[in-house]
């Protein structure tokens, strides 16, 4: 996803790569050449207090950096009047992430870490930079406000939906019968699946015959963080020598009880949200 800030009437482009945004080095070198960007971006990789800059920083945060080549353009060739280094020389000879090279017939230009692009920025215009610092942390606060809004938007949603008595019924547990005590499982999966979920792996398969996966792939994110604590206690009543019989009712009550906190939490959480929104 691309979104653009604007710099002292300059727009510049923010792109998504990985984790995290990376600005575009382009759109800053219009700052100080309109008509050709491409090539400032070349003259400032050719300097070598900015080679030793962008160079660093590959060694400190790319693990797949080839620091060997990047040892031998200094000793061999940066410093001299004919050394050029473009974003996509750089990028073939070393293996950088830092800097991102245009390509392609419809490139949007070539894109950098945003402390790469930051120390670019510098180097065209101190001031400049100090405004682009400005927009792209607004717009990195914009990003995590938008963020928390959907964060809370989907759990009001979930919430809503436990008011259900149905959401409840399928949620909680019920309490288990004495065959499913004494049934001997084949697997400590299946003992899990019993307390959590009421049922083996094989008798939701054959009361599910036409959705895909398994009983655990249409569990609710609950169920799910509820199964992670069962999993973990139930290693440890198993190195305690406990019968499956005794630990599949614990895990049951264990069950029930988390779910149910769970539920109750999702209530109160949805009652507050109402009153703020009111």
């Amino acid at each position: 996803m691309k979104q653009k800030i604007t710099v002292k009437d300059i727009e510049i482009s923010v792109k998504k790569i990985g984790d995290e945004n990376y600005i575009s080095l382009t759109d800053i070198a219009k700052r100080k050449n309109v008509e050709d960007p491409s090539d400032v971006v070349k003259k400032w990789m050719s300097n070598k207090d900015s080679f030793d800059y962008y160079c660093l920083w590959e060694e400190l945060f790319n693990p797949d950096f080839n620091s060997a080549e990047s040892r031998r353009i200094k000793t061999e060739e940066v410093g001299y009047n004919a050394f050029t280094m473009s974003p996509a020389q750089w990028k073939k000879r070393t293996n950088a992430v830092g800097i991102v090279p245009s390509a392609g017939k419809y490139s949007v230009g070539t894109f950098a870490h945003p402390d790469i692009a930051l120390e670019f920025a510098s180097w065209i215009d101190t001031a400049f930079k100090l405004y682009l610092v400005k927009e792209f942390k607004r717009l990195k606060s914009d990003e995590q406000q938008h963020l928390q809004w959907s964060a809370r938007r989907e759990f009001t949603k979930i919430n809503y939906l436990f008011q259900t008595d149905a959401i409840k019924e399928h949620l909680i547990t019920k309490s288990l019968t004495l065959d499913q005590i004494s049934y001997t499982y084949a697997s400590e999966a299946d003992i899990l699946n019993v307390a959590l979920f009421g049922k083996t792996a094989r008798e939701w398969r054959d009361s599910n015959p036409n959705l895909d996966g398994n009983i655990r792939d249409h569990a609710t994110i609950y169920q799910l963080l509820v199964l992670a604590n069962m999993e973990s206690h139930n290693s440890e009543m198993i190195k305690e020598g406990l019968p499956a019989s005794a630990r599949i009712v614990k895990l049951n009550e264990m069950a029930r009880h988390q779910l149910q906190l769970l539920m109750q939490s999702s209530s109160s959480l949805l009652v507050v949200n109402k009153e703020k929104s009111s």
